[in-house]
């Protein structure tokens, strides 16, 4: 049977140093922490330091870095290339270590390793192009401030957000939407996105233009092929581009309501959306030389992609199941 050791803690390594520094002897001080003389003398000789007197404190440094074997990422590089391979398909940290513990029904890592695994990879090439990897490609950690926001704006037939009924604001009820416009450097180019608050489910329209009554049509086209009981409300900003907003109540009934100025984050849905967007679509993006099906394509790439807010499913898994329990519920046609 093999030997085990059990490292000196802090307490004992002080002691060691006091009665070093009194000039007892490895057996004395062996006796008086109840150890063996070997184990202090190795404790001395590989913590000790050779210019210096023995320090406790540098002794539990020498023996924490001798006992570190690199990350969990480093130490298993099939883990590390399937969680590299998740990530450079937009997943977030968070969504690759959820989903992972999804499918092998325990913790395979956590998101917190692999936030580490990439900001040490960074420190230690000084290759800002893992950042790349990230969902908001950050070098840094943390929040960073931004300045401005938009200005109050007067919109005909405005109802505020705190109008808007209770229960759209816990998303247990879906059918409740967010919009808004991600704009672009060359003036004129946009992209309408549409967030359903529930299921995250997320819905892109790329537009002519970003004027108001371009945007209005393209929100009834895609709102009008859903069940009414899918579309019962929808939130905007301050935006102008958002001004004939009456015309979808008109057209297909449903409520409008707006935040109040400079407070994007009442709807904090579909902010979130265009920032994970952003990083497929960046400003200085040119829609012009984008393919027709890219746009599409990154709506799909979106809602297949798993969310913790959804215990790991992706969009798409639970807005189909809305659909297909609408389906069942609607009787069939009368044949007579």
């Amino acid at each position: 049977m093999g030997r085990s050791y059990e490292q000196f803690d802090l307490e004992e390594r002080c002691e060691i140093a006091g009665r070093r520094a009194a000039g007892e002897s490895i057996r004395q001080i062996a006796a008086a922490l109840d150890r063996a003389p070997s184990s202090v003398s190795r404790e001395l000789k590989r913590n000790g330091g050779s210019a210096l007197a023995y320090k406790p404190a540098y002794a539990g440094q020498q023996a924490k870095a001798r006992r570190w074997r690199g990350s969990r990422l480093l130490r298993d590089p099939d883990l590390q290339a399937l969680v590299l391979d998740r990530l450079a398909r937009g997943w977030s940290p968070q969504q690759v270590a959820g989903r992972l513990a999804r499918e092998h029904a325990r913790t395979v890592i956590s998101y917190e390793s692999i936030y580490r695994f990439i900001a040490a990879q960074i420190t230690r090439t000084k290759d800002y192009a893992w950042r790349r990897y990230l969902p908001r490609a950050k070098s840094k950690r943390g929040w960073r401030g931004r300045k401005g926001g938009s200005s109050a704006l007067h919109i005909k037939d405005r109802t505020p957000i705190h109008q808007r009924p209770a229960a759209v604001a816990d998303r247990a009820i879906p059918g409740h939407w967010e919009a808004d416009l991600m704009l672009f450097a060359t003036a004129g180019q946009a992209v309408l996105t549409l967030h359903e608050r529930s299921t995250r489910l997320l819905l892109i329209a790329r537009q002519p233009d970003k004027t108001a009554a371009h945007v209005a049509a393209s929100l009834e086209a895609v709102l009008a092929t859903l069940p009414s009981n899918l579309r019962p409300t929808i939130t905007f900003d301050n935006g102008t581009e958002f001004a004939l907003h009456h015309l979808l109540r008109d057209n297909i009934g449903i409520q409008t309501f707006f935040c109040d100025t400079h407070a994007p984050w009442q709807k904090g849905g579909i902010e979130n959306a265009i920032g994970r967007l952003r990083r497929f679509l960046p400003r200085n993006t040119n829609l012009v030389t984008l393919p027709p099906q890219e746009i599409p394509d990154l709506a799909g790439h979106y809602n297949h992609t798993p969310r913790k807010c959804l215990d790991f499913q992706t969009p798409a898994e639970v807005f189909s199941t809305l659909l297909h329990f609408e389906c069942e519920s609607t009787p069939p046609l009368s044949r007579g």
